[in-house]
């Protein structure tokens, strides 16, 4: 690894419903703003922008930062699906370690449409081609969501193997509720029960529609910068990335199994890998914001952090390891299943969470002595990205 990188300044604007937001821009150079005030400098001070969105024309990214400042920078478009606002931060990331900048902003935005996540092109190939072709071998295919098919199939998959209750999934979902009621950035606020979860109409099985995440509207940013550039600030003790790792398909993505298909292998090799270079393990960490958009996944990616072994994530569950008085606390922003999931901005809005949790200024939410946090954002077709935080 190189130069050691710093998140100084986080800003994120409360998430709407599809319809109910501002423009992309607007709700991006709030989230920015928020970001750069929160940091402590001007605008003037980046050096590099990198900018993610999935649904939008080219230079949106441009169209978002020129609200903030017209200083001839460099501003980067980036989309990598579901995992777009953690790819960001990984390339701002890699800018600051590897010496071409000191100071690089992060941002990540969506303006989403009502309904299911839909392809935009149908005069091309599909990049999700191998993946449907997987699900056929594996389930077969219906008319639900696409989405909703592959995490569904994937859950059942693991009820099959391992004999697990619908209500488990639907314990985590009561969770997201629950940690959702107390930010107010969140989407959802209202708690749910298990028995009204388990009462809302069935999606996929195990799945449920208060087991799927919310079509959102949103943005997200997030300050990056050297330890030099730190100091010359007066950030004594600021929160570090103490290791990052990006993995994309596997062989196994493309086998017989839907649980690997979704993504499994991808985030255990990426949390492997980020373990081995900070030098803590799945012991050490105190918070985790990982990528439940559906909760058979937040199940699933239980096991692939390691935040317990596999085949126990039941037991997990039910043993309240998963929330405050347990082993970690995960979601406590309510994740994508209730704080909602603008795609573009969903990997800032977790590093966001987690910057605050590191600080203690995560009010309500706040994990009582968090010093290492985790994230976890995964996109199909596909891409994942696992991050360590620290505050020493």
């Amino acid at each position: 690894m190189g130069r050691r990188v710093n998140v100084i300044g986080v800003g994120m604007v409360k998430f709407a419903k599809p319809g109910a937001s501002e423009e992309y821009d607007v709700m991006a150079s709030k989230a920015a703003q928020a970001a750069i005030k929160d940091a402590g400098i001007s605008y003037g001070d980046i050096q590099q922008a990198y900018t993610g969105y999935v649904f939008g024309d080219s230079t949106c990214g441009q169209r978002a930062v020129y609200s903030v400042g017209l200083t001839g920078i460099p501003v980067i478009n980036v989309n990598n699906n579901c995992s777009t606002g953690s790819t960001a931060l990984y390339l701002a990331r890699q800018a600051v370690e590897g010496g071409m900048a000191e100071c690089v902003l992060a941002l990540g935005f969506e303006k989403m449409e009502k309904g299911a996540l839909a392809s935009k092109f149908d005069d091309r190939a599909n990049p999700l081609e191998r993946h449907v072709d997987t699900m056929n071998r594996a389930q077969g295919m219906n008319q639900s969501p696409f989405a909703a098919q592959m995490f569904g199939g994937a859950g059942r998959e693991y009820r099959w193997k391992y004999g697990t209750k619908r209500e488990t999934f639907a314990k985590i979902s009561e969770k997201a509720r629950k940690h959702a009621s107390k930010n107010p950035f969140a989407l959802f606020t209202q708690t749910l029960s298990v028995e009204e979860i388990l009462a809302s109409d069935e999606v996929f099985d195990p799945l449920t529609r208060y087991q799927c995440c919310p079509p959102t509207c949103g943005a997200a940013a997030a300050i990056v910068c050297s330890d030099e550039f730190a100091r010359k600030l007066g950030h004594a003790n600021p929160v570090y990335i103490a290791a990052q790792s990006m993995t994309t398909d596997l062989p196994s993505s493309f086998g017989d199994s839907m649980i690997k298909m979704v993504g499994f292998d991808m985030a255990a090799l990426a949390a492997k890998q980020v373990y081995e270079k900070s030098g803590l393990g799945p012991e050490d960490v105190d918070v985790v914001e990982l990528h439940d958009c559906f909760t058979a996944n937040e199940l699933l990616t239980y096991e692939a952090l390691a935040l317990c072994k596999e085949g126990e994530a039941e037991k997990f569950i039910w043993d309240g390891d998963n929330t405050y008085g347990g082993k970690f606390v995960t979601n406590p922003s309510g994740g994508l299943l209730s704080k909602g999931h603008p795609l573009g901005a969903t990997g800032l809005a977790q590093c966001t969470e987690l910057v605050w949790q590191l600080r203690g200024q995560a009010e309500q939410r706040q994990v009582e002595g968090a010093r290492v946090a985790l994230q976890h954002n995964l996109g199909l077709g596909g891409a994942c990205v696992v991050t360590m935080y620290r505050r020493d």
